[in-house]
């Protein structure tokens, strides 16, 4: 029986070694992320604890402004007591109606909590499987796609060569770094990726900091 691909060694984030290291690889394949480094500054370390939490959030944050996300996660985990998924599959629709959940939300944070719950989703198992495995076990829950498996690997499992070639802001961070006329496609952020194999982790950290720096004028150092 062949044994199944390992999972990669995980990656630390924030400015670390391996973060040099990787750096210096990239600017040898794309000398346009050294100038984006140069606007970045330092990239802030994004580590999220892997688990239950970290999904339920990573939903509740899909498509709301950042603050409305930050209120309406503030009256889940305050609304789950233990926050366990058999707690959270007791509430009824108008407890998380009073959380600030729509209603495609309610449905999609049940599903991955019933997933979990019997074992659909092995959640516990994820650090162990290969990048491919992890995606695929992740994506089968009702409301995780691609997005946010990808950034569960890149912040929560550590992935290192994850790229989240559907996300916005790398979109537009790649479209101001590289001085294109039009806003690259997902299909156009995955073949510009390739270059960036293996640290394409790195390349994502480091073009939301340029996007960050260079569409809100933040301080450049800064880890916010």
């Amino acid at each position: 029986m062949e044994e199944p691909p390992p999972a990669p060694a995980p990656f630390r984030s924030g400015e670390s070694p391996e973060l040099s290291a990787a750096l210096a690889a990239l600017y040898l394949r794309d000398p346009d992320l050294k100038q984006a480094r140069a606007v970045a500054g330092a990239l802030p370390d994004r580590t999220r604890p892997p688990g239950l939490k970290t999904l339920m959030k990573l939903i509740v944050d899909q498509q709301v402004s950042l603050a409305s996300a930050a209120a309406i996660w503030k009256r889940v985990e305050a609304g789950t007591t233990p926050f366990t998924p058999a707690q959270f599959l007791t509430l009824d629709e108008a407890a998380l109606k009073a959380m600030g959940l729509s209603r495609p939300k309610m449905r999609y944070m049940r599903a991955l909590c019933s997933d979990i719950h019997d074992g659909t989703l092995p959640l516990d198992q994820l650090p162990e499987m290969s990048d491919g495995d992890a995606m695929a076990a992740l994506t089968t829950v009702k409301g995780i796609g691609r997005w946010t498996a990808e950034v569960y690997l890149l912040f929560a499992l550590n992935r290192p060569d994850i790229f989240p070639s559907g996300d916005l802001a790398l979109q537009v961070a790649a479209q101001d770094l590289k001085g294109l006329p039009d806003r690259p496609s997902e299909k156009a952020m995955r073949e510009m990726a390739e270059q960036w194999k293996p640290h394409r982790g790195v390349a994502a950290r480091l073009l939301w900091r340029y996007y960050g720096v260079v569409r809100r004028r933040a301080d450049p150092v800064s880890v916010d």
